[in-house]
């Protein structure tokens, strides 16, 4: 089993910001897999949808705690599944990447990212492993928490729609080949 967690906020103003594409990407995933509709969780703190990719018992996840506070959901998930941290798979955006590209990750830092800190902070461990999406300013100077909370632009979108694909085909290859064969396609 495997536990895809898409990092977001919850509520309709947050909806298309650049801070909730981790909900946009499992979203994705829900509909591309024909997945179940979410299912609110309360003891979880967490919207869940479960199914399969390829074979794989795969639970799909939107913690409905802010950011910041994403470890007590992930946390709740890990216990109530009884999964070890590496399967557990994070999908948030990342300051640190252009517009556009992505990355895998594993057993690193939060790299300042709060919901990705509350999660390493929660279950006492780095050793998840993170889909890290995009979104660096052209301007750099921009205040990081007004950018990450403002609406993505049709361009911005246009630049992240391949992602999809592209980390669908990750996900497959992560879960026939293993995560170092995914990172081969991703982090390119």
């Amino acid at each position: 089993m495997i536990i895809i967690i898409g990092l977001g906020n919850p509520g309709k103003k947050f909806q298309k910001t650049r801070h909730n594409l981790g909900f946009i990407f499992v979203d994705y995933l829900k509909r591309k897999y024909q997945f179940p509709s979410f299912q609110i969780k309360e003891d979880l703190f967490s919207k869940i949808s479960s199914g399969k990719i390829l074979k794989e018992k795969v639970i799909l996840v939107k913690p409905q705690t802010f950011m910041n506070l994403s470890g007590k959901a992930v946390k709740a998930i890990k216990d109530y599944f009884k999964v070890p941290s590496e399967q557990i798979w994070v999908i948030h955006d990342d300051l640190d990447l252009p517009l556009g590209k992505a990355k895998i990750s594993k057993g690193k830092g939060s790299g300042g990212h709060k919901g990705v800190q509350s999660i390493i902070d929660s279950l006492k461990t780095k050793n998840f492993i993170r889909f890290r999406i995009g979104i660096m300013p052209k301007d750099k100077k921009v205040i990081k928490k007004e950018f990450v909370l403002d609406k993505l632009s049709k361009e911005e979108l246009r630049k992240i729609l391949p992602l999809k694909k592209k980390l669908a085909l990750a996900l497959e290859t992560a879960i026939e080949k293993g995560i170092n064969q995914a990172m081969e396609i991703i982090n390119q």
